[in-house]
């Protein structure tokens, strides 16, 4: 999840990640991740901080635009990509990343280390975090949020809600999935009968998310660990995810190391760090997901919505479909 001063503060963040480490004989171990994992309020801080402890290394955090964008930055600079490490896709880029060639098995242990509530075991991806989409309403402004997914297609078209658009996000990407498996063949008329409603679709997820929080929308897509944030950093609680009888589609973000990363063993330790407790124990209250491994979870987290249904597609059928269900999306909304 992109943390909300987090991702104020990328433009800061990238500016200070990606000043090139000076000669030194500390060896590097770069990290592509996104704006707002490295941001000083994201777990990039504490979580360098941890490893580093041991490593005798520096670990330097490139951050880029979104999950989306690091796939794209590495695929662009190809086997001689200067990253040992990538970390922040999820399930539904797995595939598409594999293919490239490009990764390298991680030779970690995931067996008895992870809490995910589904089944994951791949030898090239280690999960991070794990969460629900959901869209977020104003409690005090909306007394009667949608109920499900349907109740929200035939909400009235005076309803404003803001998605993020599946190409660049994985928040919108993940939509698509949420409303491609609950429809099915019906995608399509599920996505005409929301159109009127969406005022925009936006690159990213703050972008949307600040909409929402200046007013101008109804309903936004995120997460339904959002909330949370609200309530442990601002003491707000007014902010809600609506519970969708269908259930949520779930996002499993994910690390993986490079096939020539220039340091392969502080890779390999890095991967095997992520299921440990100074990294997972970081991820509540920074990231705002729930944590992949052992980890304990702050007083919120309990009053957050537990979906019925956890809907997740494998990464092969989303690397199989993902471009007919986007041209599907495209027609919908285009009419």
């Amino acid at each position: 999840m992109r943390t909300i001063l987090g991702t104020v503060m990328a433009a800061i963040a990238m500016a200070m990640t990606t000043v090139p480490a000076q000669a030194t004989d500390t060896p590097v171990l770069t990290i592509y991740t996104y704006d707002s994992f490295a941001s000083e309020w994201g777990p990039g801080p504490a979580i360098k901080e941890a490893f580093e402890v041991d490593c005798s290394c520096e670990v330097q955090f490139v951050a880029l635009d979104s999950s989306i964008g690091i796939l794209g930055r590495v695929q662009l600079e190809g086997p001689s990509s200067k990253a040992d490490l990538v970390l922040g896709l999820d399930t539904s880029l797995m595939e598409t990343a594999r293919n490239t060639g490009l990764f390298a098995p991680h030779g970690v242990q995931l067996a008895g280390r992870t809490t995910l509530p589904v089944a994951f075991d791949d030898d090239h991806f280690v999960p991070l975090d794990w969460g629900y989409f959901a869209f977020i309403y104003n409690s005090e402004e909306m007394a009667n949020p949608p109920t499900s997914l349907q109740a929200l297609v035939d909400a009235p078209d005076t309803m404003r809600i803001v998605i993020q658009d599946p190409r660049t996000s994985t928040p919108g990407l993940g939509l698509l999935l949420w409303v491609r498996s609950v429809y099915g063949d019906e995608a399509g008329d599920a996505w005409a009968g929301l159109a009127p409603k969406i005022i925009t679709v936006t690159k990213g997820w703050w972008d949307a998310y600040s909409m929402f929080l200046e007013g101008e929308a109804d309903m936004v897509l995120s997460y339904s660990t959002s909330p949370a944030y609200h309530i442990v950093a601002e003491e707000i609680d007014k902010y809600k995810a609506a519970a969708f009888d269908e259930g949520h589609y779930m996002q499993v973000e994910v690390a993986a190391m490079l096939k020539n990363a220039p340091q392969p063993d502080l890779a390999r330790r890095f991967m095997d760090f992520i299921l440990a407790p100074d990294f997972q124990s970081v991820i509540p209250t920074t990231n705002w997901m729930y944590p992949a491994g052992k980890a304990d979870l702050p007083d919120a987290f309990a009053g957050l919505i537990q979906p019925g249904e956890s809907r997740l597609y494998s990464p092969q059928e989303v690397a199989q479909n993902k471009s007919v269900w986007v041209d599907e999306w495209q027609r919908a909304l285009s009419q």
